[in-house]
């Protein structure tokens, strides 16, 4: 089973976040437990574009941004996957360079130790050379990067369905068995 932490940074692009939560309580038959982690500037962000943020409305547990005593900030952990979704280009440059100053990126620094899954979701564009630097150091050091760059060969027809395009491939490197796309097939 899959324990699974998602964080949420203030990079725009809450509506992935809120589509991935949703989608994984879609297949809670296949996870243990799903973790989520707020930045400070993902609420502002979420409320910005989606709506107000209700977290009571959340089917899985919330855990504050400066909590170093939730479960998954310790490498005894037995969470297995992470996903910065979406992720600030500050929240990777902190991952890249180890800066562990609140949850989201502690949380990050023991996947990476612990050589379990970490999958990055950056929404920024376009990228600079510092951005590429960052996202090469976590992935000689692990990790996945999976950008919010929706694919078109589905055909999908509305924003739902491109949406749905990047939660499907953050569904694969999950290793969720779930009714995705796949090229020919």
């Amino acid at each position: 089973m899959k324990k699974i932490i998602v964080a949420i940074t203030g990079a725009s692009g809450a509506i992935y976040s809120k589509s991935l939560i949703n989608t994984l309580y879609k297949y809670k038959n296949q996870i243990d437990d799903v973790a989520i982690v707020f930045s400070n500037n993902a609420k502002d962000v979420w409320t910005y574009e989606i709506g107000k943020l209700d977290k009571t409305l959340l089917p899985f547990k919330v855990y504050d941004f400066n909590d170093y005593f939730a479960p998954f900030a310790s490498g005894s952990s037995t969470y297995n996957s992470m996903v910065v979704c979406p992720c600030s280009m500050g929240t990777l440059a902190k991952i890249a360079n180890g800066i562990s100053d609140n949850l989201i990126i502690r949380a990050a620094d023991v996947m990476l130790k612990e050589s379990k899954n970490l999958i990055i979701v950056p929404r920024e564009m376009p990228y600079n050379l510092i951005h590429l630097e960052n996202m090469q150091k976590v992935m000689l050091a692990g990790a996945k990067i999976c950008p919010a760059s929706p694919s078109f060969y589905s055909k999908p027809q509305s924003i739902e369905e491109i949406i749905k395009t990047v939660i499907d491939k953050i569904l694969n490197l999950l290793k969720i068995n779930a009714n995705t796309y796949h090229w020919s097939e």
